[in-house]
């Protein structure tokens, strides 16, 4: 897994949209977004530019913790502005250890001011299960080629 790059999860995610919104819509337009999406996160882009970030937890802390009105309230208003991100070229550990670290669910990826995807901690989650089960295979395998097992006697 040390050689493993955000870019091969995102080429496996599969999918190349990335999911965002303007910093005028308000709440209820981003909350539908993550909902028909099915997505916890949504990047905010103003003009193809990185400006923030909108997730469940804002939702929660600063639109209905505040109770603010979320058909009136802008994204702009209650967004995570300050934006961590990562590169394609960052190692899958070093991804894992800036979210878990920083407490993140989700990082945006970007290369060159361009956004070219979202990862969340349960991608990563699942490309570091899968990649540990390929590396325990490749074990089985090569004690087998072997001629060993792991009954005595």
């Amino acid at each position: 897994m040390m050689f493993d790059t955000v870019a091969s999860l995102l080429k496996e995610k599969g999918t190349s949209k990335v999911t965002s919104v303007a910093p005028t819509a308000t709440v209820a337009e981003a909350a539908a977004t993550m909902n028909g999406e099915k997505i916890g996160a949504v990047i905010v882009l103003d003009r193809q530019k990185l400006v923030g970030i909108f997730t469940e937890r804002d939702v929660l802390v600063r639109v209905v913790g505040d109770a603010r009105d979320p058909l009136t309230t802008k994204v702009s208003e209650v967004m995570t502005a300050a934006v961590h991100s990562v590169g394609p070229a960052t190692s899958i550990d070093e991804a894992l250890q800036v979210m878990s670290e920083r407490r993140f669910r989700h990082i945006p990826v970007q290369e060159n001011g361009q956004v070219l995807g979202l990862i969340s901690m349960g991608d990563v989650t699942h490309w570091v299960i899968r990649s540990q089960q390929a590396q325990v295979d490749l074990s089985i395998g090569a004690v087998k080629r072997m001629g060993m097992s792991n009954r005595r006697g």
